[in-house]
């Protein structure tokens, strides 16, 4: 049994979760935040809670180990969000800076944790840079992609690769367009989520030629998102295991793709926990280990 974080596909393991409860706490906490965060409506408390619960369950029903993060005053609602603040690698965690400035206690919260837990801390990202777990992607277990966004500057970059590269990883990095601005929630994963070896749901047009093209030198097969879901996150897809997917409900299109690839699909209703906020499956998880038989 080979165990890696290296990877956004293989069988998972372990993954850190902040439910509803502790990161919108209450809808008065909602109420107060939810506009300044850019949310594009205002989530129902309780309705929130009844789709997390709808989506931590499917983790629970594969046996996944589930780590809960706690509630935290000094932090936003986004703290559900919690791939965003934390890079996990082999050597250690990386613990990132937000580009957005109403996260930036997120990353010392997770730090909390890891340390209770005995894992190690490879790195932290310093000022001035910035960079968000949402911006990067396992090609293989030696290749990271990392995405230049607003979210994630040269710095950040900078700082990732000298932690990473005398371990022998090639960080490579994608430069995405402006699309809708700073204030607009715009990963690489936005746009690109492997789900099995050599398999990617992709966003096409937002999408960087040279980027799409190396996918293709190495090998991927894309399932394509269409317009019409991209807006809805059909491209916002999680791997807990090869061609294993868990998905938001709502893109058909997307979802009968990846069923013509032999994919297993997980459904989640996400309206309050995802669509509201810009954050997908790949989003509300930290995936921590991952295993693979060979």
């Amino acid at each position: 049994m080979k165990n890696t974080a290296h990877t956004e596909y293989l069988q998972l393991e372990s993954v850190l979760i902040k439910p509803v409860d502790s990161a919108f706490v209450s809808q008065e906490k909602i109420d107060q935040e939810w506009n300044d965060l850019n949310y594009l409506e205002k989530p129902d408390f309780e309705l929130a809670k009844e789709e997390y619960k709808n989506f931590e369950v499917i983790f629970l029903n594969k046996k996944i180990k589930v780590h809960h993060l706690s509630e935290n005053d000094q932090l936003s609602m986004d703290s559900m969000y919690c791939r965003d603040a934390s890079i996990a690698t082999d050597f250690g965690v990386i613990l990132c800076r937000m580009g957005k400035t109403e996260r930036q206690g997120e990353p010392l919260a997770q730090k909390e944790f890891f340390l209770e837990q005995g894992i190690d801390i490879l790195g932290t990202i310093e000022a001035p840079g910035t960079l968000e777990g949402g911006d990067v992607a396992w090609l293989d277990e030696r290749t990271l992609a990392v995405g230049h966004t607003y979210r994630t500057n040269r710095s950040g970059i900078e700082q990732l690769k000298s932690m990473l590269e005398p371990h022998g990883v090639e960080v490579v990095v994608i430069e995405l367009p402006h699309y809708k601005g700073p204030s607009d929630v715009f990963h690489l994963m936005s746009i690109f989520s492997p789900v099995a070896e050599k398999l990617a749901v992709v966003y096409s047009p937002l999408m960087p030629i040279y980027f799409r093209n190396d996918l293709l030198r190495r090998g991927y097969e894309l399932v394509e998102v269409p317009d019409e879901e991209f807006e809805s996150m059909g491209c916002n897809v999680l791997s807990i295991g090869p061609k294993q997917c868990i998905m938001i409900e709502g893109n058909p299109v997307t979802e009968q793709g990846l069923r013509d690839k032999g994919c297993e699909i997980y459904l989640y209703k996400g309206e309050h926990i995802s669509v509201m906020g810009g954050g997908g499956p790949t989003c509300l998880t930290r995936p921590l280990k991952r295993s693979s038989n060979k």
